[in-house]
């Protein structure tokens, strides 16, 4: 080991990067041989870290991200009283994310394109892993509804199922719905959104979705309530799809398109919607310029995902030939979300246990929570883009939303 004025070099250059990355706050490391530091400017309530592995000064050299996420996961960085939302926000709040740092500021922009490179068999795969996770983890911490993404508190006292009720029926509204309309439902979830349409709006959907447990589910729940002549959900590439469509709604699955392919989406959008047709896109943002995947999402929780900046959505749209006709923001309402998520999950961590095993479970933990303060802390939110190909496709003003 080289030893830089009596210090080694892993340990060298571990204080400096940290001390480099926070600079507000109150953090206290001990180190696995019992050197103690401290970093930021003293602020708040003190964050004490143990790391009990001599590897991990390396690691997180390399790539502090990741190194972080696993050694929690592991148990070798443990937090005092296991104070994990503390200890990620002072990390959140000091961090520049989606930049890099350590020796992965210099690799993550390399390697960003070919993390994002996903045809069809690579699509496949990628949701496999996260989605065809035991259909018992997804009951433990979701509505009864299974929507898997954002909800929408209009107000803030409404429980999770009502949120994500009127998730779905703000939805709805911007689809400008009438019977017998053919809606195109592009990573169809569990197939609340479709079964929602088809019920309330008397639309035909056609869901698809590269989850097999996914589309075995769905397909359950349609045949349940007797809709198996109004709703088909397929297991499809929406890529693979030849058909024309009066409405398109995507809610959650352009996070995974990847930006190597964001003109062959909307390609395909355009392409799929009869000429006075309406999309509706919903997908977490980037209220900041392009960046990069974290590491540790990357590889453990979401392969192949990224979160879009406005600029990337917007320059893949307009040379696709599609009239923007409606964008929101939605800012804190993920936050609150995966807040009730969490909450959820602790409240039957001993189910997920049974399911997995302990890391498991502290992987879960870290994903909920960094997911929870990224979206309060850093420049994350809710995109909803409605898309047509005609500029008169829908009415002329916002009321017909909130009417």
């Amino acid at each position: 080991m080289t030893i830089i004025r009596g210090v080694d070099m892993w340990t060298a250059l571990f204080k400096r990067l940290v001390g480099r990355i926070v600079t507000k706050g109150d953090l206290h490391v001990s180190l696995p041989d019992g050197t103690e530091m401290q970093f930021g400017d003293g602020t708040g309530a003190p964050i004490h870290v143990t790391l009990s592995d001599p590897a991990l000064l390396r690691r997180f050299v390399l790539n502090p991200e990741l190194a972080a996420g696993e050694a929690y996961m592991d148990g070798t960085l443990t937090i005092a009283q296991d104070d994990l939302h503390g200890f990620l926000t002072l990390a959140i709040t000091n961090m520049d994310m989606g930049v890099g740092h350590g020796a992965e500021r210099w690799i993550g922009p390399l390697m960003k394109n070919l993390h994002q490179f996903n045809p069809v068999s690579r699509a496949r795969r990628n949701v496999a892993h996260h989605y065809d996770l035991s259909g018992e983890l997804y009951d433990i911490f979701l509505d009864n509804d299974r929507q898997y993404s954002c909800a929408y508190f209009r107000h803030p006292d409404m429980t999770l199922e009502e949120a994500q009720e009127a998730k779905k029926a703000h939805i709805a509204k911007k689809l400008c719905l009438e019977p017998g309309m053919r809606v195109l439902d592009i990573g169809c979830g569990w197939g609340g959104m479709a079964l929602t349409l088809a019920q309330d709006f008397g639309a035909r959907v056609t869901g698809v979705t590269l989850s097999e447990e996914q589309q075995r589910l769905a397909s359950e729940r349609v045949a349940k309530v007797g809709l198996t002549d109004r709703v088909d959900i397929r297991l499809q590439d929406y890529r693979a799809l030849t058909e024309r469509f009066d409405r398109i709604v995507s809610v959650g699955m352009f996070e995974h398109v990847g930006v190597p392919h964001y003109r062959e989406y909307f390609s395909h959008v355009h392409d799929l919607l009869n000429p006075d047709g309406v999309a509706l896109i919903h997908t977490i943002g980037r209220s900041a310029p392009p960046a990069r995947t974290s590491p540790w999402i990357n590889k453990y929780i979401f392969p192949g995902g990224y979160i879009p900046s406005m600029s990337e959505m917007t320059r893949a749209v307009e040379r696709e030939g599609l009239w923007m006709t409606d964008i929101e923001i939605w800012r804190l309402h993920y936050a609150e979300t995966l807040k009730n998520w969490y909450e959820r999950f602790m409240a039957q961590i001993d189910k997920a246990r049974a399911l997995y095993d302990e890391r498991f479970c502290r992987m879960w933990r870290f994903y909920l929570v960094a997911s929870e303060l990224t979206f309060r802390h850093a420049k994350q939110c809710v995109f909803q883009v409605q898309l047509a190909r005609r500029q008169d496709a829908v009415p002329l003003t916002r009321d017909y939303i909130t009417a």
